[in-house]
Parts: structure tokens; sequence; C-alpha cells
């Protein structure tokens, strides 16, 4: 395992490769490196050894810090001035049996995005610049929302969940905001999937500014918060801001969804529980290799889906992103035929399978498959980053040698 402690270390490890073009396993903590295709015969680069804040200015709310940075630092170091990452950046180790620390670097290369994110954006919406290295062992550097280079391409934004394809991050600079002061949860017991995702649609709009909305059908609403959740599927509408505007909001909130059945409300620390659980998936972090896909639709088709593939297979879901995003877990095969066809069949996705045992992985894209224009662009992108093909060849088209 190779294990840079500078930049230009970093950077001459990867000419050396590049010039007997010898593939690098690129990640950061390791915590992710299971997610997408499998990398075979390359040797491992991790950025762990890049690590610490650069700047930090609490008034101007940007952060810039090298890429190995473990993120429990940087959440650390910006909840001592009351801010946070808006996006929610999940911990998936528990997820997908993995070890180590989960770096800042990883977090924005993936574009791990939490529950917050239907309203928030996404890591990549956060980020500012990036320092990387590029295929031929130079330090790239991109600033500022703008700023494209000669070819048109916005660097900032194409890092942003390249998964290790384009280059080696070494720093990232991204905005941070105010940590909400308080949070609270309406819960509304025994809807089913439909209901649940009428009830939170309904929720968004009104104009009381929801931050999170999940819906934890039966089958998983005991694996959540110790089980204190009531009986019945549990949809969850999650509320932050001032005390005083969260309660007027939560009462306006109820009242309105009142009509759908009992209404409860969760106080703030099981509502930091309970949205740490959805954002990490709690229920599936079950020492299992049992298939996990992550599925992303249109919010008004996710139910749709789970309904049509539990009458030809063994799942188990819940809805994060208004029922947009659909977290599945089959009880046997990946079934990625099956399941990708219903995505297309509900309007068009993407499905990613996050967790499956090697055997099955094997023949299956981990990546929904980009259609041929958007390969070709693709494949024309990373030749300019990475001519020799090094960087991670086969993470996310399933074959590709380069």
């Amino acid at each position: 395992m190779l294990i840079p402690q500078s930049e230009i270390e970093a950077a001459a490890m990867i000419r050396a490769h590049a010039e007997k073009a010898v593939p690098l396993a690129i990640s950061g903590g390791g915590t992710r490196a299971c997610l997408g295709n499998a990398v075979s015969g390359a040797a491992e680069l991790r950025s762990v050894g890049l690590e610490g804040i650069v700047t930090y200015n609490p008034a101007e709310m940007v952060l810039t810090a090298r890429a190995g940075t473990p993120l429990a630092y940087i959440e650390s170091a910006i909840s001592v001035h009351g801010q946070s990452l808006a996006f929610e950046p999940a911990d998936h180790r528990g997820m997908m049996g993995t070890m180590g620390q989960p770096t800042v670097g990883g977090v924005f290369a993936t574009n791990t995005s939490g529950p917050r994110r239907f309203t928030a954006g996404a890591a990549r919406d956060h980020l500012l610049g990036v320092r990387f290295i590029n295929g031929h062992g130079e330090v790239i550097k991109a600033g500022g929302r703008v700023m494209k280079n000669v070819t048109g391409l916005d660097l900032v934004k194409l890092m942003a969940g390249s998964h290790g394809t384009l280059g080696l991050l070494t720093e990232v600079t991204f905005k941070v905001l105010p940590q909400p002061k308080t949070a609270v949860t309406i819960v509304l017991s025994g809807l089913e999937d439909e209901q649940a995702v009428k009830a939170m649609a309904e929720a968004m709009a009104l104009s009381v500014e929801v931050t999170g909305a999940a819906h934890l059908p039966e089958t998983v609403r005991s694996r959540f918060i110790g089980g204190a959740l009531k009986d019945g599927p549990a949809t969850v509408l999650r509320l932050e801001g001032i005390e005083a505007s969260v309660a007027v909001r939560a009462d306006k909130l109820a009242t309105a969804l009142a009509s759908h059945g009992p209404v409860s409300r969760l106080d703030p620390e099981q509502t930091a529980w309970l949205w740490r659980e959805i954002r990490d998936v709690h229920p599936y972090a079950d020492g299992t290799e049992r298939p996990l896909w992550r599925v992303s639709v249109a919010p008004s088709e996710g139910w749709k889906l789970v309904a049509a593939l539990r009458l030809e297979a063994g799942i188990d879901a819940f809805y994060d992103w208004q029922g947009g995003l659909v977290w599945m877990r089959m009880e046997a095969d990946p079934e990625a035929d099956l399941l990708r066809r219903y995505v297309k069949a509900a309007g068009g996705g993407h499905a990613t399978l996050m967790r499956a045992r090697p055997s099955a992985r094997a023949g299956v894209s981990a990546f929904e498959p980009l259609s041929p224009a958007v390969a070709l662009l693709s494949e024309r992108v990373r030749e300019k980053f990475d001519p020799r093909g090094i960087f991670n060849p086969g993470r996310m088209v399933k074959g590709d040698t380069k």
C-alpha cells in the first residue's frame, strides 16, 4: 500500500506508475474502496497521509483541507464555531463492512450526500476548489464555481463523484454553513408506501421548510433508534432552525397532516439519532453481504418500483429524499437486469450496487450503464486526465481496462 506524506511524493509515485502503465487503486481512508466495480492487479494508493486543515475562516464559511484529513476531524473543528456540512456526508462503514476513517477527499470523490441532499444540494454543490494530481503526475489547481479550463470543463464539479478515475485529490476547498440550533421530527404512523409518498409531497408543499423526508416501512421501522418508533410504518419529517421558529412550524405541519393518521414528535436528541441512522443506512449495517442497492428515481415513482419488484423478488426497502431515494436489500441475487428494467420503466434513474458478495458482483456493473454518447464523452475526458489509464481502471465502467 502506498501512502504518500506530501503532494510532491504522491506526484512522484504517480509518475513512476504512469511511465510503466501500472494501474493504481485510488482511495482515501479505504472505507468506500469496495464501492463500484473491482479494480484488479493494481497497487493501492491512499491519500490518508495528506491531512490537516490548510485554512479556515469561520466568518467567510470556507474551509480548505488536505484530502486525507479525517471527516470526523473536520466536523469537530467546524462544530466549535457552530457550523456544519449541510449536505450531511454519510458514514457507510457499517453498511459496507469496512474499517478505517472516512476522509474529506473521499466524501467529495464519491459525492456522498445524506438526507438533506434534496433541499441543501449534494456534496459537489458545496465544493469550491480542488487540487489534484493527473495521470502525468502534474499538480492541477482549480477553484471557484465557474472556473473552467481551456477544454471548457468545470474541473471542480468534474472531480466530485469521479471515484478516483481522473486523478488523486490532494486538497479540497468547500463551504460550511451554520449548524441548526435545534431540530424536531414529525412522525406519521401507519401509512403504507403510496400514502406516505403523498403525505411527504403535501408536507414539502407547505411553507414549513422540511429538511428531511423519509418513509420507514414496517419491515425496517423497528431497526431505527432502538425500536422507539411506534408500531407500524413510520413517515418522518424533519424541521430545523431556531427553537421558536421550529416550534411554530412543527405545529403547522402536524395540524396539516393530521388527516393522514396518528401524529407524534421526536425531541432534538431522538431526531439527531434517527437522521444519523437514516443517513448511514443503519438497518442494513447487518454484517452480511446480501445485495444492497441505492436507487434514485422521481419521488412519485419509488414506491411503484418497490411494489413491482416485490412481486418478483425478495426485497426489503426504505425511502429517503421524499421517496426518490430507495435503499433496497435483496434477499438473494442482485437481480440487476430486473431492477434496472423497472428503473427504466419508472422514467429513468440510477441503480448503484453498494454491496454484494464477490461472486455476485463479478457479473454485475455496480453503476448504471452509460448511454453510448455519454460513455464516449466520459472516455474522452478520462484520456485528457489519465492517458495511460492507470487510475482505478474499471471502477466506474465494468471491463474498462483504461
